[in-house]
């Protein structure tokens, strides 16, 4: 199904996998306030609907994902404080996209810079074509990446977290899977295969376990370890009473694909 609004951002699902378009290529795909609602209402969806298993986040064309926010005028109104608050829609953002409890995949379908890299490091798994570039270009316009800082200094050594906040130095996709900021730099041809891959594989796995998986993850990343240990130790314990669990040996002992009821 498609949503057939005419909005900038767009939203299909199919075979388990919703797919998320930024849809703005004569602006770049930067990011509005309008655009993060829409994006904010696409993953809600995706979340309620059992259907989907698989969120995939990506820009329309083929030259930029997203070049971050848009600093046109006329983006936004309501004076300092109005603003102030509008901005944390993008914290929500980043914050659901990582909280969703579904695996989520960015297709990086050309340059993602501020705003637009902290969405693809904000998803779990990250695939660019080859000539994508990945940066933090705002202080060359007077500003510092300040929210996408917290995801930055969390997926790259901190010190190259600050190099490229500082000097605005443009990561290639070869780099960038170097760095392990991407999981792969695709031929522009081989892009949507890749990602059709990752999709499917991610899909066929249980539901429930993926979000018990997911939702562990985010708990205990900040933790030390003693507390992330004792945290996980009842994850397992709680993912071993899933009824998929139980399907999951048996199907492997019977030497037969799962048949997976989400629960």
């Amino acid at each position: 199904m498609t949503d057939a609004a005419p909005e900038e951002v767009r939203f299909e699902s199919a075979d388990g996998v919703a797919t998320i378009t930024i849809d703005r290529p004569a602006r770049r795909n930067a990011l509005n306030d309008t655009v993060i609602e829409r994006l904010r209402q696409g993953l809600a969806r995706a979340r309620a609907d059992e259907a989907v298993r698989v969120v995939m986040l990506t820009g329309a064309g083929d030259r930029v994902f997203s070049a971050g926010g848009d600093l046109s005028p006329g983006a936004g109104g309501g004076g300092i404080l109005g603003l102030h608050h509008r901005r944390g829609g993008f914290a929500e953002l980043l914050l659901e996209l990582r909280e969703l409890g579904k695996p989520t995949i960015a297709r990086v379908n050309g340059d993602a810079l501020g705003g637009g890299f902290g969405l693809a490091l904000a998803c779990d798994l990250t695939v660019a074509r080859e000539d994508a570039r990945f940066g933090c270009p705002e202080l060359d316009v007077g500003l510092f990446p300040m929210m996408i800082s917290a995801i930055l200094t969390r997926s790259v050594p901190r010190k190259v977290a600050v190099e490229l906040m500082l000097t605005g130095r443009r990561l290639d996709a070869r780099e960038a899977k170097a760095l392990g900021v991407i999981n792969d730099a695709m031929a522009p041809e081989a892009l949507d295969t890749r990602v059709a891959e990752l999709a499917q594989g991610l899909a066929a796995k249980s539901p429930a376990v993926m979000r018990l998986g997911l939702e562990a993850l985010r708990h205990t990343e900040d933790m030390s370890l003693e507390e992330s240990l004792r945290h996980l130790q009842l994850a397992l314990s709680m993912n071993t009473l899933a009824e998929d669990a139980a399907e999951g040996v048996m199907a492997f002992l019977q030497k037969r694909p799962p048949v997976w009821k989400g629960r």
